[in-house]
């Protein structure tokens, strides 16, 4: 590991200080690894680095919509390189929550999560993207 020495303002410094407290971080050098990780990752995104990677897809859908349980079970067996697996949860008579494992290609992992995300009658989707190749 490598010793390095910042400098930061006050105002940002209470700022991180509230953060590592809210986060229960147990000391702040572990708090600013993590904020430079997930700039990192941001900024691989952004330039289109990003190769591989695992991604948590959840979202919730009714039921009950035309047809839609159906398709959504369809686009998973027609993705069965990307879906690692998946999780089913009855939420009440009409909503159900789908939590599904995803590993691959993060374009078409992305492209996955947004054709799944977009049907009429799946609401709350959202994808967590997690690179592979960085540490």
């Amino acid at each position: 590991m490598h010793r390095i020495t910042i400098t930061i303002d006050d105002g940002l410094m209470a700022e991180l200080d509230r953060m590592i407290e809210q986060r229960g971080y147990p000391n702040r050098s572990e708090a600013i690894r993590d904020l430079a990780r997930a700039g990192m990752k941001e900024a691989a995104r952004a330039e289109g680095q990003e190769s591989s990677c695992v991604g948590v897809l959840s979202y919730v859908y009714d039921h009950e919509a035309r047809d839609l349980a159906r398709r959504l079970t369809r686009s998973h067996h027609d993705h069965v390189d990307l879906t690692v697996a998946s999780l089913h949860v009855h939420l009440d008579p009409e909503r159900c929550l789908e939590v599904s494992i995803l590993k691959g290609n993060t374009h078409d992992v992305r492209h996955f999560a947004d054709s799944i995300t977009s049907q009429r009658a799946v609401a709350h989707g959202e994808l967590q993207v997690i690179p592979t190749q960085l540490d």
